[in-house]
C-alpha cells in the first residue's frame, strides 16, 4: 500500500528495529498477522539468561498494527498487542496476588517509558501442570502467561512500547529490573 498510512507505518518500523533492548532480550521478526489490519508487524523474544543459554527464562510476541481508519475500539490508528510467558515457581500458583502484579509489570512498565497509550486490556493467567501415570515423575509446573494489548497514542513513540514490554518480559522471566540511570549494552539481535 502507499500514502500517508504507509509512510508512518515505515518509520514506526524503523523505530522499531532501532530499538535497543536489554541484552537478555532477542527478537526475531516473524510473519504479521494479515487480516486485522492493512500494515501490522511482528516480533517474538525470548529472554535468555546469558547469550549462550538455550533455555528461555520468558518468550513472547509483540505486535504493532496501524490502521488509518482508526478502529472505534482502538482509539486511535495504532494498536500494540502482546504475549508473555514463562514458567514460574510450584509455589506462585497459590499467590493470590500474582494475576495483579503480572498486570502492574505492564502498567508500570508503560509509566516508566512515559509512553502516551490508552484502551489498555488484557489477562494473566496462571497454569498449572500435573503429571500422572507414566508421566508421574514430573514434577508440576506453573506457567505465567500476561496477554496485553493497548494503544500507542503517539507514532513516534513506538520503540520505547515495545521497549516497555520487553521490561515485562524480563519481569515474568525473573531478571530484576535494572537500576535508575542504568543502561543496558546492546545485545546481538537475531
Amino acid at each position: 500500500m502507499t500514502g500517508a498510512g504507509s509512510a508512518e507505518f515505515s518509520a514506526a518500523l524503523a523505530d522499531l528495529r532501532a530499538a535497543v533492548l536489554r541484552p537478555e532480550v532477542t527478537l526475531t521478526e516473524v510473519p504479521a498477522p494479515s487480516r486485522i489490519a492493512p500494515f501490522a508487524v511482528a516480533l517474538t523474544a525470548d529472554v535468555l539468561q546469558t547469550a549462550h543459554d538455550d533455555e528461555a527464562l520468558a518468550t513472547g510476541r509483540f505486535v504493532l498494527l496501524h490502521d488509518p481508519s482508526e478502529p472505534e475500539p482502538w482509539g486511535g490508528a495504532w494498536r500494540a498487542v502482546t504475549y508473555a510467558r514463562a514458567e514460574m515457581e510450584p509455589e506462585m500458583a497459590t499467590d493470590p496476588v500474582l494475576g495483579d502484579a503480572g498486570w502492574s509489570w505492564l502498567i508500570d512498565a508503560l509509566e516508566a517509558h512515559a509512553v502516551a497509550y490508552g484502551a489498555e486490556a488484557g489477562t494473566v493467567t496462571r497454569v498449572v501442570s500435573e503429571s500422572y501415570a507414566g508421566l508421574a515423575d514430573r514434577p508440576a509446573s506453573v506457567e505465567m502467561e500476561i496477554r496485553a494489548s493497548w494503544t500507542p497514542l503517539d507514532p513516534t513513540e513506538i520503540a520505547a512500547h515495545l521497549q516497555a514490554w520487553s521490561d515485562v518480559l524480563c519481569a515474568i522471566g525473573g531478571l530484576p529490573p535494572l537500576p535508575e540511570g542504568v543502561v543496558a549494552l546492546p545485545g546481538r539481535r537475531r
